[in-house]
């Protein structure tokens, strides 16, 4: 059944979809039917406060399975989601891919769905101390409770989101309020600082709206018994109190950095991965959902490893909140009547991993695992070799001789302004230094986390330093696949207190800046973003090795330009390690 779909016909038609699906049973990844019956053709909005312990009002949009116009009179499971701005029954496109808007259409399969604002956002009181940080979880505590208390409650919750909804819907289990069943979340940081800051450099999203008061005015919907806009207004004005994430991020570069507007160490405080320990306490089923073209993939899969609780994972190849050409809605359906109605449709018995191979041969695109990394993925060194005399930068498995290639830092780096900022960076071609691939001989799968060791040297003391592969078509095409970014200065690698498959990880204390000394040759070593991609026959691999990306927020560029280099061969062999199925 394609929820999307009759999420946007009439409600006859679904009803009659729904019904004549009842005759077989379907349950798979984005496909389900006649398990849950789509027995309500209408819904009824309501809005309304829900008082947080401290008192503070949270506004809340509450859709209801409805008859004649009017509520139902049974109790359902609820499903909630903790915003920044509900709609107040606002049409809203559901084109995204994500499907979000959608979600309030699951009231006909016998569903409460509320919307609730954040404290110092939408229409709620209350001033926001931080983001996603303890104030936001002890919130989310209570109006589960309140959900799981209402007449039309029947005491099984369960919360939803993708991005900052996602780190939202992640938080609602930490503090363990105890009608919580289940946490369906996409596209969020399992570790703050390296979800925002990955490789301790400042990334150009991830703030939050920081509005004026006319625009919270206009953009923001009052309750239903707020009919002059009293209230709504009285909201607004708390909100001048609200911690601008901004300025509070960026004077916090180091984890254990402190910050005064919050008064804790940020990054620790609002991490899933510092109360992974309450997670599994919760017993609370988990599924997460991220795309091979999100900046958050890695963060996602961490996440997996690390969670002790029932839990689910599917990553497509989509941007960040996107599923395209995939019925998000029916997964969300699927996953809550398991743990919302305890139906038995089998969503567990599945291997745990979902995940899309690009480039794989039609039908083959989805596979399912049972462990990550894969078991059979291989890693093959693959070495960065600087070109000497005329010849060109390569890659290749043989070591070769001791060389470098220099290149002042290209600043100008731009990808327009209606580029995704969480997905890929547009190419950058003449802004680094190039590492070119033989054609292969081949189809190559690679599934895992590449990772890259770089000997560098810099004439500065410090620098931002990315390295993106790529794939080059036989027509010279390219299309980065993946990327991976690290500060120099940062480089220090430590063991990580929770599981990072092994990977290097930097625990960026500020007192482990270590600063370049000019010119001297300095290892670098960090992994790039999770792919599973096929590079094909006759294409060619290609490393991209720069000092600056579109993505970075508030770079600084030096009145002296600095000139990075890159070494290769003998001891100072950079390379690109790849994780390949089924040999090189």
């Amino acid at each position: 059944m394609n929820l999307l779909r009759t999420s946007v016909c009439g409600a006859f038609l679904c009803v009659a979809i729904a019904a004549s699906a009842q005759e077989t049973k379907v349950s798979r990844p984005g496909e389900y039917s006649g398990y849950s019956r789509a027995e309500f053709a209408e819904t009824v909005r309501v809005s309304q406060f829900i008082t947080a312990r401290d008192g503070t009002r949270l506004a809340a949009d509450i859709y209801l399975p409805a008859a004649n116009g009017k509520p139902v009179a049974r109790r359902f499971p609820v499903i909630w989601q903790h915003t920044l701005s509900r709609t107040g029954g606002r049409p809203q496109a559901a084109a995204n891919g994500f499907s979000l808007a959608a979600i309030p259409s699951l009231t006909k399969f016998g569903y409460v769905v509320a919307i609730v604002d954040r404290r110092g956002m939408g229409s709620s009181f209350g001033a926001r101390r931080g983001y996603i940080d303890r104030t936001e979880s002890r919130d989310a505590y209570d109006v589960t409770e309140w959900l799981a208390a209402q007449s039309w409650s029947d005491g099984n919750v369960g919360a939803f989101g993708c991005s900052n909804t996602g780190a939202a819907a992640m938080h609602v289990p930490v503090l363990m309020p105890p009608h919580l069943k289940a946490v369906f979340a996409g596209c969020y940081a399992w570790d703050t600082y390296d979800g925002f800051l990955r490789g301790g450099i400042f990334a150009n999203w991830g703030t939050g709206p920081e509005r004026t008061i006319d625009e919270d005015l206009r953009q923001n919907a009052p309750v239903d018994d707020d009919k002059d806009g009293v209230l709504l207004r009285a909201a607004v004005d708390e909100h001048r109190g609200n911690t601008p994430i901004y300025s509070m991020w960026k004077s916090i570069p180091y984890r254990d950095g402190w910050s005064d507007l919050t008064g804790s160490q940020f990054w620790l405080e609002t991490n899933v991965a510092t109360y992974r320990g309450q997670l599994a306490q919760s017993k609370v089923a988990i599924y997460t959902q991220g795309g091979w073209n999100d900046d958050f993939r890695a963060q996602g899969l961490i996440a997996y490893s690390n969670l002790k609780n029932p839990k689910k994972i599917l990553i497509g190849p989509w941007e960040h909140c996107r599923t395209d050409n995939f019925d998000l809605p029916a997964e969300y359906l699927r996953f809550f009547d398991r743990w919302l109605k305890n139906i038995d449709n089998g969503i567990m018995n599945e291997p745990p991993i979902r995940y899309y191979t690009v480039n794989a041969p039609q039908g083959k695109e989805w596979r399912f695992a049972n462990a990550w990394p894969l078991p059979e993925a291989k890693p093959v060194v693959y070495y960065l070799q600087p070109a000497r005399e005329r010849d060109e930068n390569k890659i290749s498995t043989s070591r070769g001789a001791n060389a470098k290639a220099s290149q002042t830092i290209d600043y100008s780096t731009s990808c327009g302004a209606n580029w995704p900022l969480l997905t890929q960076t547009c190419v950058q071609d003449s802004k680094g230094m190039v590492f070119n691939g033989e054609p292969l001989v081949r189809d190559t799968e690679v599934t895992g986390h590449p990772m890259v060791s770089l000997w560098i040297s810099s004439t500065a003391s410090d620098g931002n330093f990315f390295a993106y592969l790529e794939d080059v078509a036989p027509d010279g095409a390219v299309r980065i696949v993946t990327d991976g970014r690290l500060k120099a200065s940062l480089r220090k690698t430590t063991a990580a207190p929770y599981d990072v498959f092994s990977l290097p990880w930097h625990r960026s204390l500020e007192g482990d800046v270590e600063l370049l000394t000019p010119n001297e040759p300095t290892e670098l070593r960090f992994d790039m973003l999770p792919i599973s991609y096929i590079f094909k026959t006759g294409h060619r691999l290609r490393v991209n090795v720069t000092g600056a990306d579109a993505r970075e927020r508030d770079r600084v560029v030096p009145a002296t330009v600095p000139t990075i280099t890159i070494y290769g061969g003998g001891k100072f062999a950079s390379s690109l390690t790849l994780p390949i199925i089924g040999g090189n």
